[in-house]
Formats: C-alpha cells, structure tokens, sequence
C-alpha cells in the first residue's frame, strides 16, 4: 500500500504533501423493546491528499486510486490560489519522520466473532429490563467499527495503525401511569470485543435506577454546593472547558486568545486537566493521529493555571506553541481537524465520603443528559441525583439541569476526588463526528451551581 501512495505523490509540485488512505467496516444490530430493528455490515474505503504550496493549504478527498493523480493535482491548484489570497501564509510546525505499524492488543478481536453471537449478545442484555413490569420499552445497539489507516507524506512518514472499536448503548424507559422515565446504559473500548461480556450487572443496576425514578421527587430550582460524578464532570470537561483547548476554535478570536494564554490563572488551585489519547484500551487510545504525529500526554491546566493547548501542525507553528499529536479526521471523507482523545480531570486524595462530608447539606448529581455550550456558558442535564443532609445520601431527585460560566466553575472547583473513571463510550460533534473522543473525572465538589428544576 505505501508504494501505491508513494506514486500518488511522486508528481505532486508543492512544498509539502501527504495522503491518508482508510478502510473501514462497521457491523450494528438494534432493537426496539423484543424486535430486531437493525442488522447490518458495511464497508468503505477512500483517500484524502493534503498539499502545501506557496503559504495555501488545501486538500481533496477521493474514493477511487484512479483518481489520485487528479486529486494531487487539483489540491496542488487550490493550494496555490488559496496561497496568493491568504493573509497569513500556513506553516506546518516540524515534527520526527516516523515509520511505524500500530496494531491494537485485543481481548477477542470483533472481526472474529460470528453476527449470531453479537445478535444474541445484545438480545441477553435487551431482555434484562424487559423483564421488569415498569419498563414500558427499550432502545439497545450493538456497534463495532474497524479502522485500516495508512499515512504517508512527502517528508518520509510512514504510518500504518489499525482502530477497532466496540460497544453497547441503548435507552431504558419505564412509566407509571403518564409519568415516564428514560436512563441510558452504555459500555465499550478499544480493547476487545471481551470488554462486552459479562455486563449484566451493570444492566440490572441501570433498570433499577430507571424504576426508582419513578417514585423520584423534581428537584427544586435554586443554587446548590454539588458533588458531581465522573461523568458529569467529565462533560463539562470536555464541552464546558476542552473545545477552549482546541486552537483551531480560538486561533481568530482576539477575546478568547486573551483568556486562554498560557499562564492564566483559571481555575481552583485543587484543578488539573490532561489529555492524553495514550492511555490504553480506552475509547479515545490511539498512537498516531491523521498528520502522522505521534500523539502525546498534554497538561491543560496544571494546580488551576493553563499550561498548554491540543494542536495541528499548523497551529502549533501558528502560535508557536508544542505539537500535541491531536489532528484527527472522521474518516477518509475529510481532513484531519483538531480533537480531543481522552480529556479528564486528574485525581486528587479525597474520597467520595470525604467530598459528601465537605459538601454538608446539598445535591450529588449523576451523569449527564445532554445539554449545550454557547461561548463560555453552558447548560446540561443530570439523569439524576440525591439530595445530601449531613454528608448523607437521601432522596433521590429528576428533572435536573444545570447551568453555569465556565471560567466561575473552573474556580468553584474546590475539591476533587481520587476516583478517576473514563467513560467507556462518548464521542463528539465539531464539525465533524469524532466516535472514539473519550472524557472522565474523579468526583469533584463544585460550590454555587445553579440548578433548574420546579
């Protein structure tokens, strides 16, 4: 395969180009409540070539290898005409000439388990909640996603890496005369078709909270001391705090560059936040990202002050700042953009029954329900919570949202947990769907968080 993008390059007039070639299958089942909804196996494949010229950078994506030289071409004019209009010339940051082949370590390899045995797979784990009488239907999915990427640039990288991916995830919903409650359930990794197994437990636990929903109180609006768990704060890691982290969505903004320099003091001293797509077996693990730069472990935000930024090449020329191996693409379709890979607040020493002694009197909120960010505001949805007397769980509570300022909760962040967990499935949606982004927390104790409720 290199030999074959090695010539899709070999005419190309620029001053530096590279071409990723991807195949990708993907099998899903579904059912809704005891029908089977879906089944189905696909495959893909395409190319994408970049091509620096004269200070303009352009790319074309295309599906057919007799296309190439055309492609090449047609990039190569783009970048030229792109490079006489800019008002600032692209420079890609240097990065180390690699040769590699990257393949996952898997317990059970997907691609070697039968349909039949993902098909009943899923079913066990649909018919958990169905028997229960309160559940009134179920939305459950079986995915796994297989990623052959080749990567080769005119400066001599080589890079081959293999992506595999699997999970489960669906909807529970139960009712109880008009009222109706929805909790999702969801696991997976990179690791394995093995990690799917042996999840029951976890589906009768995420039942049984469906159900005593039911009998759940609104919570009441107000402002609240809150513990949040890993999922919670990991969200607002990654949507609240993360995309700030991404240059490319502050490089042309005056007013956010000022706030996010490095240096800033933005959050509580008790705060620290990576990123790091090298952590094994998780979601968002990958070696190498779509520019062939080797991904690397990135502190965002060290004892409360911003120490660095996920970069391209060409932002980390652009603000002259390290690269971070952090450019990622959908897939063949696109050019790379810059992403987060498994973003998470770090531990800290304390317990979640020393957070809940902290936080006395309050709420313990529990995984997200969606929500959206708009600049550095933001609101989310808790599937659910308890409200705490005396650092003691009590009633459970709903119908909770959540709204706040990023830069005030980076400060109301005045204790954090020891119990970092990853989030086993996620993803996420700028400009293009990114499946494998992964995100997590400790617990965490927030001060003055603003709730919504009746």
């Amino acid at each position: 395969m290199f030999d074959k993008l090695r010539d899709m390059l070999a005419g190309v007039d620029a001053d530096y180009a590279d071409v990723r070639h991807e195949q990708m299958s993907e099998t899903k089942i579904a059912f809704a409540r005891k029908e089977l909804t879906g089944l189905s196996a696909s495959s893909t494949d395409g190319y994408v070539v970049r091509v620096l010229k004269n200070g303009g950078f352009s790319s074309v994506a295309f599906t057919s290898p007799d296309d190439a030289t055309r492609a090449a071409a047609t990039a190569a004019e783009n970048a030229e005409l792109i490079g006489r209009t800019i008002e600032k010339p692209v420079r890609l940051a240097d990065t180390e000439v690699v040769k590699d082949e990257v393949r996952p370590e898997l317990d059970e390899d997907p691609r070697k388990i039968a349909v039949d045995e993902k098909l009943e797979l899923l079913r066990g784990y649909n018919d958990i909640p169905l028997e229960n009488e309160k559940v009134a239907t179920t939305a459950m999915g079986y995915a796994d996603l297989v990623r052959n990427k080749w990567f080769l640039s005119t400066e001599g990288s080589e890079v081959y890496e293999e992506l595999i991916t699997v999970r489960v995830r669906g909807n529970i919903t139960t009712k109880d005369g008009d009222l109706t409650q929805s909790v999702r359930v969801a696991f997976g990794g990179s690791d394995g078709f093995a990690r799917l197994r042996g999840r029951d437990e976890l589906v009768h636990e995420r039942t049984g909270i469906a159900v005593d929903l039911l009998k759940a109180e609104p919570v009441t609006a107000g402002t609240y001391n809150a513990v949040l768990n890993y999922q919670l704060a990991g969200v607002f890691t990654h949507e609240a705090f993360g995309h700030f982290s991404e240059a490319d969505l502050i490089e042309d903004s005056p007013t956010m560059r000022e706030r996010m320099q490095i240096g800033a003091e933005l959050g509580n001293t008790v705060l620290s936040i990576k990123d790091d797509p090298t952590v094994p077996h998780q979601l968002g693990h990958y070696r190498y990202d779509d520019e062939g730069v080797a991904a690397r472990p990135t502190q965002l935000m060290k004892d409360g002050v911003l120490v660095g930024r996920l970069h391209s090449r060409r932002t980390a020329a652009s603000f002259d700042e390290p690269l971070s191996g952090h450019c990622v693409a959908e897939d063949y379709r696109y050019a790379p953009i810059i992403r987060m890979g498994s973003i998470f607040i770090e531990p800290g020493e304390r317990s979640l029954d020393d957070l809940l002694g902290q936080l006395g009197d309050g709420l313990y909120l529990i995984n997200h329900m969606g929500g959206q960010t708009t600049g550095e505001n933001f609101t989310f949805g808790a599937q659910y919570g308890f409200v705490v007397k005396g650092g003691k769980k009590e009633r459970m509570v709903r119908d909770i949202n959540i709204s706040g300022n990023l830069y005030h909760t980076l400060k109301s962040i005045v204790a954090v947990g020891k119990d970092l967990t990853l989030n086993e499935t996620g993803g996420c949606g700028k400009g293009q769907v990114n499946h494998r982004s992964c995100f997590g927390a400790p617990h965490v104790l927030v001060r003055d968080v603003v709730i919504g409720g009746k």
